[in-house]
């Protein structure tokens, strides 16, 4: 918790995605609110960050940069670990907050729940993920000093994000509310997600102490 505390800027980082072979389409094209998805988790991020970045790859990049701030990856075949360094790239001296734009049912108070339990002495704050067996690297808070473990992680061939979180200092935090965390990989659970948001699934409660005084400093 990072009360009254000097703490390095945070930034917001989209995880674009692309086509996936089980969705069969775009996941950051897809409407669960009234909204593309990706627009949806970029308007969450603004919400709570000082700026907010769409990371994507080249192919993307066209199309999106007329709509978002963009970062497009400089690191070919790493998965979400090479849009997380090319913005660490980018902007070296801030925090980033990275929410990949399959999560349909996250919401803000969650993730000002994740900022609020910041933690800024570790490599990266982050919820265990809905099995609660390992962190959740896709909605997490890389300080700038995980640089050089993604960095070290990459030049050894190793680019899942998950295992470096396991390897390093992390304020691993129990989440909220652990279905706000699952993630749509197929049009079945696309189907039965749209049904469950129709049928006005809760999200976005007030899970904050009466009282908690919630503003960081940020140095920038």
């Amino acid at each position: 918790m990072i009360t009254g505390k000097t703490v390095k800027a945070l930034y917001g980082l989209v995880l674009a995605g692309g086509k996936s072979t089980r969705m069969q389409q775009d996941k950051g094209g897809l409407v669960y609110h009234e909204k593309d998805q990706r627009r949806h988790v970029y308007d969450l991020l603004s919400g709570c960050c000082e700026k907010t970045y769409m990371s994507c790859n080249r192919e993307q990049a066209g199309e999106l940069k007329e709509i978002f701030p963009v970062i497009t990856d400089s690191f070919e075949g790493l998965g979400p670990m090479g849009g997380i360094l090319s913005a660490q790239q980018l902007h070296p001296g801030v925090a980033w907050l990275v929410v990949a734009c399959d999560l349909p049912f996250l919401s803000g108070p969650t993730l000002h729940y994740l900022i609020w339990h910041r933690d800024p002495s570790k490599t990266a704050t982050a919820f265990r993920d809905p099995t609660n067996t390992f962190p959740e690297p896709l909605i997490t808070i890389w300080e700038p000093g995980s640089r050089a473990l993604l960095e070290q992680r990459r030049e050894e061939g190793h680019y899942c994000p998950r295992k470096a979180l396991m390897q390093t200092e992390v304020a691993l935090l129990q989440p909220p509310d652990a279905a706000e965390l699952r993630n749509i990989n197929n049009p079945e659970q696309y189907r039965e997600a749209i049904a469950e948001i129709r049928q006005g699934r809760p999200a976005g409660r007030d899970i904050f102490p009466a009282g908690d005084n919630r503003s960081l400093t940020p140095e920038g």
